[in-house]
């Protein structure tokens, strides 16, 4: 009995002896995307937060590429040693495992939820000349004429353009997708009439709708936006149950030991608790989130579901 208790509490010291002083150097944290989008936001945001609150001291790597999957992939095989971070989003964790024939990584199997940071809505917009004034306008001028209306996004297989998929869906209508490489030059086409619609992140239609160039028609999550609060949900507009969103979260190679993701998870909801960190995500569209570990993997394991039943039906794929 005595061999057995004294085996029990090495056990217990050589499981909590990772989160004795860590952490001890600086924490990699990988940004999968290029600096100024939503993945950016998030991970600095709450890295400057850490290092004000907890003098952690981060170093973070933008690292774009192939939808995100670089970055995500060089974080998946890092050692498990809570140095090396990253921010995940929708679009590399729970979509392109259905999007890319050879993903590099399996988020669930090759990382380790810590807590998700926050999430945002798309809204779907219309140049302020348009004829179109509401969801029903859209949606009544496909049924006439299926393939006539055109819809924008930032790029094939992105949450943008699969939520506009889901909503042909929902409608039974039939758009024309027109893909681009990111926003900006979307915005340019949309304002100048070779596209009828964009479905577009808050953060990149917030200015040019308050603006006046812009009409925002309906965002697509569940509840309105906050930096939207006039404009309607798709659910709102005659779609109950229609919810579809971004979201961000932290994320540890798989193995690192569960007292440091526990230690990261704690100081993070800290931090996404304090008013300035709720400000600066609101600003960009955003709900902060945080939560357990448990939820965060909850929710990416029902997301890959739902975005991999889209894609298929889609028939969108990346090589």
């Amino acid at each position: 009995m005595r061999q057995v208790l004294a085996a029990l509490a090495l056990a217990a010291l050589a499981t909590a002896a990772p989160a004795q002083g860590y952490p001890a150097r600086p924490i990699r944290l990988i940004v999968p995307f290029p600096p100024g989008g939503g993945t950016d936001i998030a991970g600095r945001t709450i890295a400057n937060k850490l290092s004000e609150t907890v003098k952690w001291t981060f170093v973070v790597e933008n690292k774009p590429g192939a939808g995100g999957n670089l970055g995500v992939e060089q974080a998946a095989k890092s050692p498990p040693d809570g140095y090396t971070l990253v921010v995940g989003q929708t679009s590399n964790l729970a979509i392109n495992p259905a999007l890319y024939a050879n993903l590099p990584y399996d988020p669930q199997k090759d990382l380790s939820p810590v807590a998700l940071i926050v999430s945002a809505p798309v809204v779907l917009v219309v140049a302020t000349n348009s004829p179109y004034k509401s969801l029903g306008d859209l949606v009544a001028a496909a049924k006439r004429d299926p393939g006539a209306v055109t819809f924008a996004s930032p790029g094939n297989g992105t949450v943008s353009h699969l939520t506009g998929e889901l909503l042909q869906r929902a409608a039974g209508v039939k758009f024309t997708h027109v893909p681009y490489k990111g926003a900006s030059q979307a915005m340019t086409d949309l304002l100048g009439g070779q596209v009828q619609s964009f479905m577009s992140s808050v953060p990149s239609a917030l200015a040019q709708v308050r603006g006046g160039r812009l009409r925002a028609v309906v965002v697509t999550s569940a509840k309105r936006a906050a930096q939207m609060p006039e404009v309607p949900t798709i659910a709102e507009s005659g779609y109950p149950g229609f919810d579809a969103i971004t979201w961000y979260g932290l994320l540890a190679p798989a193995g690192t030991p569960a007292v440091i993701i526990a230690r990261l998870n704690a100081e993070l909801n800290r931090a996404l608790a304090t008013p300035d960190v709720r400000e600066r995500l609101a600003a960009e569209g955003g709900e902060v989130l945080g939560g357990s570990p448990e939820r965060f993997a909850s929710l990416l394991k029902a997301d890959r579901a739902k975005w991999g039943r889209v894609v298929k039906e889609s028939g969108a794929k990346v090589d």
